[in-house]
């Protein structure tokens, strides 16, 4: 049985609609506070609406427990599966790990069939961590900016179904009129906790002939996410940050072209000790280069299984899927890519 949603827009009163396709026929109910899925529709999200969004601090100080991980690909059941384990949400879902901070280092979108489920699920951990003291930081991937660009090369079928049901291309279902939409551009892109920098891709050594900082890097992005990508091509710094050799897209730590001396360099440059990546698949969360590069792409997008790395008090550990620990352990070569 076909059923998606909610996909929640603005209205020309003022207020808001949620739309709702339940086997396949598209239901509008009002949109406010706690939404209630018709019935006959599934298990489809019930999110308690939290607007307006603040634009967050980048950097953080003195957070004594981080858990990351990255590359959901709208694997919804390996995701809860995983964050359960370790008991960063409860069994109902609901944000159970206190004033710790989880970052997902981007690409919910595309590939898999529950991008929907996890987006909902992102949105009210986010506001379930603030309440508890804790934090969510949300980082936009490529796949973010593929789909708010109109890139919708990877979006699976069950979407393209949706699409035509609702009567909007699949990037506008997540516009700038959407709650979605809305909150997802609030996010960053980079962020720094501790002496930890996370980020999807990577930061090439590029980065550093850029008058750049973290914070004017996340500004652009989110000043310039809805652009054409002609316009982005045209500008020679927007064109660095959106395309292969900016943070979303970056692959060089695992092609073996940079020394030592180059890492050392970077890592100097952002006052860190640990560059946290997604992006390019691993097996497992890998340590690189004695930990100072971490991959923390542990292949969930495949739909089996995955990993996350869990920082305490400065210990970094592998985050197995039935929830035991590791200590993470640097590879003394770079996986083949």
């Amino acid at each position: 049985m076909f059923h998606d949603g909610p996909y929640v827009f603005d209205n020309q009163s003022g207020g808001a609609d949620a739309l709702w396709i339940c086997a396949r026929t598209l239901i509008k109910t009002a949109a406010e506070g706690q939404l209630k899925r018709p019935e006959n529709c599934g298990e489809l999200p019930q999110p308690l609406l939290h607007a307006p969004y603040a634009t967050d601090a980048d950097s953080f100080s003195k957070v004594r427990h981080v858990v990351a991980l990255s590359d959901v690909h709208g694997q919804f059941d390996v995701l809860v599966k995983l964050l359960r384990a370790h008991k960063v949400i409860d069994d109902n879902n609901r944000w159970a790990l206190g004033d710790a901070h989880l970052v997902m280092t981007g690409d919910m979108f595309d590939r898999g069939h529950q991008i929907n489920e996890v987006l909902w699920l992102m949105y009210e951990l986010d506001k379930q961590a603030r309440d508890a003291g804790g934090m969510l930081h949300l980082l936009m991937g490529n796949h973010e900016q593929m789909v708010l660009q109109g890139d919708l090369r990877y979006i699976n079928e069950r979407y393209k179904t949706s699409s035509e049901l609702i009567g909007r291309s699949y990037d506008a279902l997540y516009d700038r009129d959407t709650e979605i939409g809305k909150w997802l551009r609030s996010k960053h892109t980079i962020v720094k906790i501790n002496d930890m920098l996370f980020m999807h891709g990577g930061i090439s050594p590029d980065w550093l002939e850029k008058d750049l900082s973290i914070s004017k890097a996340n500004d652009l992005y989110r000043k310039h996410i809805d652009d054409e990508r002609d316009a982005l091509k045209a500008d020679p710094l927007l064109s660095f940050l959106f395309f292969k050799g900016g943070p979303t897209w970056y692959r060089g730590y695992f092609k073996g072209e940079l020394s030592e001396s180059q890492i050392d360099a970077l890592l100097k440059h952002f006052g860190v000790n640990h560059i946290v990546v997604g992006h390019t698949s691993q097996e497992r969360v890998l340590g690189l280069y004695n930990n100072r590069i971490i991959a923390i792409d542990s292949s969930i997008k495949n739909g089996k299984s995955g990993e996350l790395l869990w920082v305490e008090d400065g210990k970094l550990e592998r985050g197995h899927y039935d929830g035991k620990r590791e200590p993470l352990v640097s590879e003394k070569a770079l996986p083949p890519y």
